[in-house]
């Protein structure tokens, strides 16, 4: 008896792994390794997104700047596609008062300037 309830121990059967185990009325799991086992093959697909996600990212990021080392260059799409780059993932647009629209990959821009061909730029706030 604690402070005027009682605490029963319950027999139960783990969801992960199947063990039985006595614990609390609310106790779920055998043990925190299959709590957080279950937890994580539970949100393995949307984790999965993500990290599909952030891997074109990485890479759209890594080929701007390994073609932008200057910090604004003209590149044609030809190049950029042969190392791989999507045009689907960028993180951020930038509109000029003129109505030109940059994308960013977090710092890396890239904006089309006609007959296939985009000028590669750094934003130097996300520098600083």
């Amino acid at each position: 008896m604690l402070h005027g309830k009682f605490i029963f121990k319950m027999k139960k059967k783990c969801p992960e792994c199947g063990e039985e185990f006595y614990g609390r009325v609310d106790k779920k799991y055998c043990s925190a390794d299959c709590r957080i086992s279950h937890h994580n093959n539970m949100n393995k697909d949307k984790n999965n997104f993500m990290r599909n996600v952030n891997r074109i990212l990485r890479k759209n990021r890594k080929i701007l700047s390994d073609l932008n080392p200057d910090g604004k260059i003209t590149v044609h799409k030809d190049k950029l596609l042969a190392k791989g780059f999507n045009f689907s993932y960028f993180t951020s647009e930038y509109i000029t008062k003129t109505g030109k629209v940059y994308k960013y990959v977090y710092e890396q821009g890239f904006m089309p300037i006609g007959n296939d061909f985009y000028i590669l730029v750094i934003k130097k706030s996300y520098v600083e």
